[in-house]
């Protein structure tokens, strides 16, 4: 009897199918996340580059790069991120942006 195919195997035919489907490479992205941080980086950053409007990417690739050790970068994807998400009208989106930026920033304090 033969197992079926994981979850992975099974995104990674999708993308064979169609390399250009942004939903693909954004679950390829969050698949690899865990397990291959520097596999997910580059889905997200063809993501970034290829489907600057996908607005889910974003908050993603910004964490991301904030556990990758770069927040200088990871500041300039939150930045980018609010201006698409406000562009396309996505505010809850835009909201949960601002609160990682807030917090790379140092701005997430709460009031006493």
């Amino acid at each position: 009897m033969e197992t079926p195919p994981t979850r992975l195997q099974q995104l990674l035919a999708f993308y064979h199918d169609d390399p250009n489907d942004a939903f693909t490479i954004y679950a390829l992205a969050t698949e690899y996340r865990s397990s291959d941080p520097a596999k997910a980086w580059e889905f997200y950053h063809k993501l970034l580059t290829e489907h600057p409007e996908y607005v889910g990417t974003y908050y993603h690739a910004g964490k991301l790069l904030e556990q990758l050790g770069q927040p200088a970068e990871a500041e300039q994807v939150y930045r980018t991120g609010l201006t698409v998400a406000r562009r396309a009208g996505q505010l809850h989106a835009a909201s949960e942006i601002q609160g990682v930026l807030n917090s790379l920033l140092g701005l997430d304090y709460e009031d006493d």
